[in-house]
């Protein structure tokens, strides 16, 4: 019979692949239609008339992507009830993929309700002086709510909770080895994103340009890798029990 106090292994399995999907959709439409990511590091007036060009349907797609990961931080909390009484250091890594997506909803949000304001006073200013507040305001509401919640603060850590909850599933023996080491690699590659994040403060920062992107897309394959797996776990034994005979 089923504890109930174990929370589905299919369940859990279903948030992170609907949480993959709701991501990846409007994260495809943002980089045809907006440029995205690479719009990021552009010139302000460019990125505001872009963006007012986009109207509301751009303005619906950033909703969309950052209450999209919602289903990821229902699937954190689930999989740290499943593992947190078999190794110390889960509660942790919990609380760090938590805060990782909640950062990143926070950081994503500015671009539904503050740059379009910015945006419109920007494309109907008829003076220079005008324009020029409005470029100083969007560089701080950018560098914060951006670089500083969703960039820096939400990709650490996120990188952070994969290598733990990775090296977790190694320590148990849950899945396959390579789902742990494709984690891994997921992370390095994310982790290095952070020099272009520092660049825009130190110019000549060490930067790969297409870290982000490349990170990014191998931790959400790595997720969905992970989705599947939990899909393909025993329901019926107990926790401490279920784990160990799907990898014997």
């Amino acid at each position: 019979m089923k504890s109930s106090a174990t929370p589905a292994n299919r369940l859990i399995g279903n948030l992170l692949i609907a949480g993959v999907i709701l991501v990846l959709v409007p994260y495809t439409a943002l980089t045809i239609i907006f440029d995205y990511p690479i719009i990021l590091r552009q010139e302000t007036g460019h990125i505001l008339t872009r963006f007012h060009q986009g109207g509301g349907a751009l303005i619906f797609t950033w909703w969309l992507f950052a209450i999209g990961g919602l289903p990821l931080l229902q699937a954190y909390v689930l999989i740290g009830q499943k593992l947190e009484n078999r190794l110390y250091f889960i509660r942790w890594a919990t609380t760090l993929g938590v805060i990782s997506g909640l950062v990143q909803i926070v950081g994503l949000l500015r671009w539904t309700f503050v740059v379009p304001a910015l945006a419109t006073q920007y494309v109907n200013a008829t003076d220079m002086a005008t324009k020029q507040a409005i470029t100083v305001a969007f560089t701080v509401v950018h560098q914060y709510g951006g670089v500083v919640l969703g960039e820096h603060l939400g990709q650490l850590f996120t990188v952070l909770y994969t290598v733990l909850l990775s090296y977790a599933f190694i320590q148990l023996n849950v899945f396959p080895r390579w789902v742990s080491y494709l984690g891994y690699v997921a992370s390095g590659i994310y982790l290095l994103a952070q020099g272009d994040l520092f660049a825009t403060v130190l110019p000549g920062f060490p930067s790969w340009g297409l870290a982000g992107l490349v990170g990014s897309t191998l931790w959400l394959v790595w997720l969905l890798v992970v989705g599947v797996q939990f899909r393909r776990l025993p329901e019926e034994q107990p926790v401490g029990q279920e784990l160990m005979s799907f990898a014997n």
